[in-house]
């Protein structure tokens, strides 16, 4: 699984980072907390804003429930409770997606939403660590397939979106709980088992439901065994990058 991430690119924004991932890129930025307006304050917390902007033409409906779908999240990950009466802006530019140039034949990829949803909130996650703001959480998700055949694909390319017979993108946060749980598509509660098991390897590096954990004698260390391996992995890098200053 290769993955680009960049943290800090722009200097105007409290917050930003970029993602790229199986064909999908996006640049996320986070300003906040700023004052917020008398109608959208909400006395004990924070709102939250998410903006969304496509790669190509303006947004519309599709962006609209993608951004219903990251508020609710982001708002499970945010400590919220810590700034009332304020609101945390994050605005999300789509700059590559894999799924605009996939076609299908049955089940129609290209009008999904979810092939992009990991790639958006990893992004979000990013931006929000960059800027130190307070979280309970963190949190990681993926995108599977389901093949019409039953095989489970992790990050799929764009054959296998064409040829999916459903698609799920499931986001566990640091503690293990399930926060995202998005499907597409025809399956039964089995599959739906398999791909927990499945999403939770990619995501967690092990599954909670009766699968085998790793040994992690036998883990090479060194490299990232998950998501949640490689999101660490950036937060150290970016924390000995500003810790340099007290070496020289």
């Amino acid at each position: 699984m290769t993955q680009t991430v960049n943290l800090s690119l722009l200097g105007r924004a409290d917050g930003s980072a970029s993602y790229t991932s199986n064909g999908s890129s996006v640049l996320a930025t986070v300003n906040g907390p700023v004052e917020v307006q008398r109608r959208d304050e909400i006395p004990e917390e924070a709102a939250i804003d998410v903006v969304l902007r496509p790669a190509i033409a303006v947004g519309g409906v599709r962006e609209r429930h993608l951004e219903s779908i990251i508020e609710k999240t982001l708002r499970q990950v945010i400590l919220v409770s810590a700034h009332p009466r304020t609101l945390i802006q994050i605005t999300l530019q789509v700059t590559a997606t894999q799924a605009e140039s996939a076609t299908s034949t049955g089940f129609h990829q290209s009008a999904s939403n979810l092939p992009l949803l990991p790639a958006l909130l990893q992004s979000s996650i990013l931006a929000l660590l960059s800027t130190s703001l307070p979280l309970t959480v963190t949190l990681t998700s993926t995108l599977i397939a389901v093949s019409r055949s039953g095989e489970l694909v992790a990050e799929p390319s764009a054959k296998a979106l064409k040829e999916a017979a459903s698609l799920h993108v499931l986001g566990f946060s640091s503690h293990g709980e399930l926060l995202v749980a998005e499907s597409e598509g025809t399956f039964d509660i089995d599959t739906w088992d398999q791909v927990y098991v499945k999403a939770e390897q990619v995501c967690r590096g092990s599954s909670t439901r009766g699968e085998k954990q790793s040994d992690e004698s036998n883990m090479d260390l060194s490299k990232p065994n998950c998501l949640e391996d490689s999101l660490r992995n950036v937060m150290e890098e970016k924390a000995a990058r500003e810790q340099r200053w007290k070496d020289g």
